[in-house]
């Protein structure tokens, strides 16, 4: 009886980054004030495609 050899371990393929943000996390939005609607800044937030994990979400 002969023992057969184990495959070598792989790892797994790295998760795709997420577009919107590129695997941040956080995307920025300008901030608007105002009657005429001037951008004076910008704000970051969650990304809400990956909801802050930055992997491209899976269908």
């Amino acid at each position: 009886m002969t023992v057969a050899s184990k495959k070598p371990r792989t790892d797994p393929p790295a998760p795709a980054k997420c577009k919107p943000c590129k695997g941040t996390g956080e995307v920025s939005r300008t901030v608007r004030v105002g009657r005429k609607h001037r951008p004076v800044g910008e704000q970051t937030g969650m990304c809400l495609s990956c909801f802050g994990t930055g992997h491209a979400p899976t269908e």
